[in-house]
C-alpha cells in the first residue's frame, strides 16, 4: 500500500511539475507573441504613416540639432508656410535637404538683408524660430514670385543655410517634398518642433 501512496504521490508531484513548466513557457510565449505584435505594429504606422529621417548639419538651429531624428508625415494635404519639410529634389549636394517652407505657389517673397527681414505678400514674417536674422546673400535676386506648384525653403539658421536664396537648392517642385515632419522622434522626451516659439 506504501508503494501505491509513494507512486501516486510522485504522479501528482510530476504533474505539477508540468503544469508549472506548462505556465513559465505559456508566459514566454504571450511575452514573444505581444512582443511580435507590437513590432509589426509599429512597422506598419512608420511604412504607411510616418517616416523617420536624421538631421545632418547646422542648418535648422536652433530648432533641431545635428544627430536629431524626425518623424515625417507622408505628403497628402496642402505644404502650409511654417512646415519643416524633407526635401529630395536633386541638388548639388547630393542628398535630401531639412528646411521649413517660407513661401508657397503663387507667393512673393522679398528679402531685406540689411535688416534682416523676410516679407511674403507684403507682410514682414514674424519668425521666432531663426537663429538670427537674415542677412546672407546668395545669387537669387528678390523680390521674387514663387511658381505654382513650387515653394520656398530656408533653414532656421539663415547665416549656416544652403537654401532657396541659391540657385543651387532653387525653388522646390511640390512632388519632391517627402513629408512634413510632425515630431522629434529623438532624443526622446524632447518630442516638440519650435520649442522655442
Amino acid at each position: 500500500m506504501r508503494r501505491k501512496e509513494q507512486f501516486e504521490f510522485s504522479l501528482r508531484e510530476l504533474n505539477l511539475k508540468k503544469k508549472e513548466s506548462a505556465k513559465g513557457w505559456r508566459f514566454v510565449y504571450e511575452w514573444l507573441d505581444s512582443l511580435i505584435f507590437a513590432f509589426i505594429v509599429i512597422l506598419l504606422v512608420f511604412t504607411f504613416a510616418f517616416r523617420i529621417v536624421g538631421v545632418n548639419g547646422p542648418s535648422m538651429q536652433p530648432t533641431l540639432q545635428n544627430g536629431d531624428w524626425l518623424a515625417l508625415r507622408s505628403v497628402n494635404t496642402e505644404i502650409k508656410r511654417g512646415d519643416i519639410v524633407v526635401v529630395t529634389q536633386p541638388n548639388a549636394l547630393n542628398e535630401p535637404l531639412i528646411k521649413r517652407v517660407i513661401a508657397v505657389g503663387g507667393d512673393k517673397l522679398d528679402i531685406n538683408f540689411v535688416e534682416g527681414t523676410v516679407s511674403v505678400n507684403g507682410d514682414v514674417l514674424e519668425e521666432p524660430y531663426i537663429k538670427e536674422a537674415t542677412h546672407r546673400m546668395f545669387d537669387v535676386a528678390f523680390p521674387i514670385t514663387v511658381p505654382e506648384g513650387s515653394v520656398f525653403v530656408m533653414g532656421d539658421n539663415r547665416n549656416d543655410s544652403l537654401d532657396s536664396r541659391s540657385s543651387t537648392v532653387g525653388f522646390i517642385d511640390e512632388h519632391y517634398v517627402l513629408g512634413v515632419a510632425e515630431f522629434r522622434f529623438y532624443p526622446f522626451g524632447e518630442w516638440k518642433l519650435d520649442a522655442n516659439v
